[in-house]
Order: C-alpha cells, then sequence, then structure tokens
C-alpha cells in the first residue's frame, strides 16, 4: 500500500536538488560579489553639474551583463526550464555571451553562445576561455534563429533578447538602479537629473526606469543609441516594428530591431550618437579614468554631455550618473586599433576636438563645421 501511495518521482527528487545546489551557488556568488563603484568626475565646464560613471566593468566576468546573467540562469532554474547536464544557448554580440559563459562554467554546464562573425576577436576569445563554445554567423540577423534551433534540440535557451526585462528584479535584491540610488545618498545632488544607459536587450533600462517610478523619484532616464539604431527610431514613433536605419559598430547596443524588453514609455529622452562620437568618447574615457572601456560606455559619455550642455543653457544644476558598460581591452583589435579604424575610414580627430572643447567650455560636443 505504502509503495501504492508513493507518488515522489525519484527522478524528479534529484533534479530538484540539483536545482537548489545550482539556486545556491548563484546565491553565495552574489554574496560575495561586492557592489561596483560609482566614479566621480568634474569639467571645468559643467560648473554645479556633477558626473558619475557606475563602472560595471569591474564584474567577474568584466561587464553590466554579469548581473543579467545571473538573472537569467535564475530565471531558467526557478522555472524549470534548466536541468543538471544540460546545454545553455544564448544569441549574444559578446559580453552577455562572456557572462554567460561565466555562470555555465560555474554551474558546470556546457555553454554555445550564437554570435556575429564581426564581433570582436576579444570577445570570441572571452567566451572560449571560459570553456563555451562560439558559433559565428554572417547574418547578425540570424543569431535569434539559430539559438532557437539549439533549443529545439534540447538546449536550455537564456533568451536574454526576450526575457531581460521580466529576468531582472526592478523592485529591488541589488538590482543596478537600486544600487545607483544608494550610492548617490550622500552626494550634494543625491537625487540624478539623469541617469543615462545604452539599450541593448532593453533589460536594464526598463529595470531603471521602472525602479524611479516605483520610488517616486524625478529623476529622468536617457537612453544613449548609435545613430540610427532601431530603439530610437522605434520609440519617436511608439512603433515596435521599427527597423534600424544603418547598421553600427558599437556593439552590444544599436540593435537592428526594437527587442521585446525595450519598454518605450519608462524612456524619457533617447540621443543619437554617431559611432566616430562613440568611439572617440571612449578613447577620452580612458584618458580621464586610466583604464579602457568599451564603445557603448563612449556612447554613453557623449549623450551624458549633450544632457549637461542643456542643463547649464537653462542655468540648472543637477547631477547625471551614466555606466561604464564593459572592458575596453575586448576591443584592442577593432575601436583601439588605429589600423582598424582607418580602414572603415573613422577619423577620431575632429569629435574628439568637440569632446574636449565640451569638458573645457560646457558646450554640446559637434565637430567645428557640423550642422
Amino acid at each position: 500500500m505504502d509503495s501504492a501511495l508513493r507518488l515522489v518521482n525519484p527522478q524528479r527528487e534529484a533534479e530538484r536538488r540539483w536545482v537548489h545546489l545550482a539556486v545556491a551557488r548563484l546565491g553565495q556568488e552574489a554574496a560575495r560579489s561586492a557592489d561596483t563603484h560609482l566614479l566621480k568626475l568634474e569639467f571645468p565646464g559643467f560648473r554645479g553639474i556633477g558626473f558619475y560613471f557606475k563602472d560595471e566593468s569591474a564584474h567577474p566576468s568584466g561587464s553590466l551583463k554579469h548581473r543579467l546573467a545571473r538573472s537569467l540562469f535564475l530565471y531558467a532554474l526557478c522555472n524549470g526550464r534548466l536541468r543538471d547536464g544540460q546545454s545553455v544557448v544564448d544569441a549574444s554580440s559578446g559580453s552577455t555571451a562572456i557572462s554567460e559563459a561565466w555562470f555555465a562554467r560555474l554551474l558546470g554546464l556546457p555553454f554555445v553562445a550564437v554570435m556575429p562573425a564581426c564581433t570582436a576577436p576579444g570577445k570570441i576569445q572571452g567566451v572560449q576561455a571560459l570553456g563555451g563554445e562560439c558559433e559565428l554567423v554572417d547574418d547578425p540577423a540570424q543569431v535569434y534563429a539559430r539559438a532557437a534551433a539549439h533549443a529545439a534540440r534540447g538546449a536550455c535557451h537564456l533568451d536574454q533578447f526576450g526575457l531581460a526585462e521580466r529576468a531582472t528584479d526592478w523592485r529591488g535584491n541589488n538590482n543596478i538602479a537600486e544600487s545607483i540610488v544608494g550610492q548617490m545618498a550622500l552626494e550634494a545632488e543625491p537625487e540624478p537629473t539623469w541617469i543615462v544607459c545604452g539599450a541593448g536587450t532593453g533589460g536594464t533600462s526598463a529595470t531603471i526606469g521602472r525602479y524611479l517610478r516605483y520610488r517616486r523619484l524625478a529623476t529622468q532616464l536617457c537612453v544613449a543609441e548609435p545613430a540610427g539604431g532601431a530603439f530610437a527610431r522605434g520609440w519617436r514613433s511608439r512603433d515596435a516594428g521599427a527597423r534600424a536605419g544603418q547598421p553600427t559598430l558599437i556593439e552590444g547596443i544599436g540593435r537592428p530591431q526594437v527587442e521585446p524588453g525595450f519598454l518605450f514609455d519608462v524612456v524619457d529622452r533617447v540621443v543619437e550618437v554617431p559611432d566616430s562620437a562613440s568611439i572617440a568618447a571612449a578613447w577620452l574615457l580612458e584618458e580621464l579614468l586610466g583604464r579602457r572601456y568599451g564603445g557603448s560606455s563612449g556612447t554613453n559619455l557623449v549623450a551624458c554631455l549633450q544632457l549637461a550642455a542643456t542643463m547649464r543653457a537653462r542655468g540648472e544644476r543637477g547631477s547625471i550618473v551614466s555606466l561604464l558598460c564593459d572592458r575596453g581591452e575586448r576591443y584592442a583589435q577593432t575601436l583601439f586599433d588605429p589600423a582598424w579604424l582607418a580602414a572603415r575610414g573613422i577619423d577620431l580627430a575632429p569629435w574628439d576636438a568637440a569632446l574636449r572643447a565640451s569638458l573645457r567650455d560646457g558646450r554640446p560636443p559637434v565637430p567645428a563645421g557640423a550642422g
């Protein structure tokens, strides 16, 4: 009788034990991790306006995507989608893949990253160094279908583009918005006038925008976007079907299509930034901070200066917070290689001069002779 009434499946018990172990390992990793630094810069042209940059490159896997990767693994585990020994797959332009490979290794799982073939070699090497496999596709638009094909064969698709905005706990749990607000608490202007971030999956902008409303803060959210990116075009018209008007060299943002995690209504402004400006700003950040950061960090800096110039023209004081998204060493063979830039006809000099003039004089960063 007792055996007939036994409803527990031993295999299910073993699977649940592994899930508990995996969740515990992720929790232990989070508990061991210190918060990332919030670095302050002051520029002579913007007196009364403080610039703050949260250094997300300090995470163990080297980028802002460390937070997202942890959340995606937790989401898969707690939804019963991830089992011991199961392959894990995701589509990525690089930094998320590195972070996902890092967590896959922590949990002892095989990992496959489906990436555009044009991805920076340093990122491909980063995934491989962590034991991950890189599957490169010539057409970046095909990464989604290739990842889905792996899922159809039994892999767990983490699906950063489809799940980023829901996998992250935007109310708390030390999300990036809560961290920023806490770190600003003792500053002269503790409630930022603006927070500036990019939009890759849309998860970070969704988390920040939601949290600002949840905390009833007046802080506005600006998305810094490569010129012609799908988010910018879709945001202006509230068109979820918008496509990018041009490709970008700035990896991780400037998506070719509006991703499911792009929440237009929590974003107050979008600033479009030419690739040359983003790259010049990334080079300038190395001079200002003594470390290299990726192109999207440069995009953020240009947007910050645009916003600050508007504030200065209005006689406003305040603070602007942005993100340093990933380590610049990953782009040593691309954005920080003069030969690579020259081969693509990119001249940083006009934008470098415009950015330096902006820091000095407080005017918008616009190259001489530009319309």
